[in-house]
């Protein structure tokens, strides 16, 4: 216990943004999932691990005296559409901890109402908690910046949805909680000292370099958005889809944060979309770049008021936010390029073009078909575009400019395992209708190891059948 640092910093200093809120306590708290590992990194005391006293701190039932539950307000754009005021409505941030040299948010999440629900029950059924679980950590596992789980627990009491479900509650775990979001709610409050506050504390916390510049909020800006425009052009080397990035759901951190209607896009379709509620695919795959320049123009005019006067501060802004899209393009073509072993130049990147048209044009898994790269013959990457000659061409014409050894790195960089739709409604399935969390673990420990392909799990490697895909998700709430 002595090595375990804890303390409420954001709590203490915003009281109008952080709101005293204790858990609901539940009936019939059973342990799901405890992350040991992460659980190392933050030194976390081991009488509050998968034990009872565990158990009733990570279901809301008994907290320990260091702990100062609170709600934290934030407002947000939904599919563009500004709402002055959400916030957590089903979670509470137990406090921070020390992560190394950091400080990391640790927050319950569906443990029940708070003063922002709105109405609605403030719990989480156990699908939205066994998603977001094997998602973010299979995020981790795959290098992209994400929020952690920590722990899952079921509460053995219902939660009503379209049918009453088990309910569950997550423990996750975050750089912060802090959003594009917090600040627009900041800026509607409309206190200058206050917003200054706030932006100060997002630079002592997350970005301590910028302190003593003489533009520090200018510099904010560019830091923010050079994180943002890196972690979504992550995303696109992966297919990964957010489904929903609304500007509550960005974090200034530049973690990915909110798991709800995500999903690894399989047969590559640039225009893919999953989300029940995205009708109109405004957060489909091809758009997400686009829209994380649309969210951080929504940051910039938060930090108007800190730039100086209109005249001064929005052609401020407005040339940062113009070096998005450079941005966005060095890291996406980086982490394409790299994904056929080559570096970021003009050829690679026509290489890299040609192969997605033809993974388009046949149809192909993405995940599969920058893996098969890496087997030093062509015998699976021949089955998964049926042998074509234009394929052929493309094969032979990208054998001329890598080399074996290379080759054989792309091991490193390509997954064989990512958190297929199938996959997870799988595990989800499995423990609504039997409590049975065999295949949630088998996931959880493949997904822990992106990169080893293994024998016994070659059912994993392999996209959705025509009976087993999942073409919408949902937000869970």
């Amino acid at each position: 216990m002595t090595s375990f640092h804890h303390r409420h910093s954001y709590a203490t200093r915003f009281p109008r943004l952080a709101f005293p809120c204790a858990p609901t306590p539940v009936t019939a708290p059973q342990w799901l999932a405890f992350n040991h590992v992460l659980a190392d990194e933050l030194a976390w005391p081991a009488d509050l691990r998968d034990s009872d006293a565990g158990l009733a701190l990570f279901s809301g039932n008994q907290l320990p005296s260091w702990v100062k539950p609170h709600a934290l307000a934030y407002a947000g754009h939904q599919f563009a559409q500004f709402v002055p005021q959400l916030g957590d409505g089903r979670a509470v941030l137990l406090g921070e901890v020390a992560q190394g040299e950091d400080w990391v948010d640790v927050q319950l999440k569906g443990s029940g109402r708070t003063p922002f629900s709105r109405g609605g029950d403030g719990r989480a059924a156990l699908g939205p908690v066994l998603r977001e679980y094997l998602v973010s950590e299979a995020m981790h596992g795959l290098g992209v910046p994400t929020t952690r789980a920590l722990a899952a627990v079921v509460t053995g009491e219902t939660v009503q949805r379209e049918t009453a479900l088990p309910g569950a509650i997550l423990t996750r775990v975050a750089a912060s909680h802090l959003r594009v979001g917090t600040a627009q709610y900041v800026l509607h409050l409309n206190q200058l000292e206050l917003l200054q506050q706030f932006m100060d504390y997002v630079i002592e916390r997350h970005y301590p370099s910028l302190i003593g510049f003489s533009k520090p909020y200018l510099k904010l800006l560019e830091h923010v958005q050079n994180r943002q425009a890196k972690l979504i052009a992550q995303w696109m080397s992966l297919g990964f889809i957010h489904g929903v990035m609304n500007t509550d759901n960005m974090t200034l951190s530049g973690e990915t944060i909110d798991y709800g209607p995500c999903a690894f896009m399989e047969a590559y379709d640039p225009t893919t979309s999953f989300s029940f509620i995205d009708k109109r695919g405004r957060y489909a795959y091809h758009n997400q770049p686009a829209i994380g320049l649309w969210n951080m123009a929504r940051f910039a005019e938060t930090l108007l008021p800190l730039l100086g006067d209109e005249a001064a501060s929005v052609p401020q802004a407005t040339a940062v936010l113009e070096d998005f899209q450079t941005i966005y393009e060095k890291h996406y073509w980086q982490f394409m390029c790299t994904k056929i072993g080559l570096p970021a130049t003009p050829s690679a990147q026509q290489l890299v073009q040609r192969y997605l048209n033809l993974m388009h044009a046949h149809q192909v898994d993405f995940t599969l078909a920058f893996r098969v790269l890496a087997d030093g013959d062509a015998s699976r990457a021949k089955i998964l575009f049926n042998d074509q000659e234009d394929w052929r061409l493309w094969y032979h014409d990208w054998q001329q400019v890598v080399s074996p050894a290379t080759v054989a790195q792309l091991r490193h960089v390509n997954p064989a395992y990512i958190p297929r739709n199938h996959l997870v409604a799988r595990a989800i399935t499995e423990a609504e209708q039997t409590g049975d969390l065999t295949y949630f673990n088998r996931l959880q420990q493949i997904l822990a190891e992106p990169f080893t392909e293994r024998p016994q799990w070659q059912e994993e490697l392999q996209p959705a059948s025509p009976e087993q895909q999942v073409t919408q998700t949902f937000c869970g709430t």
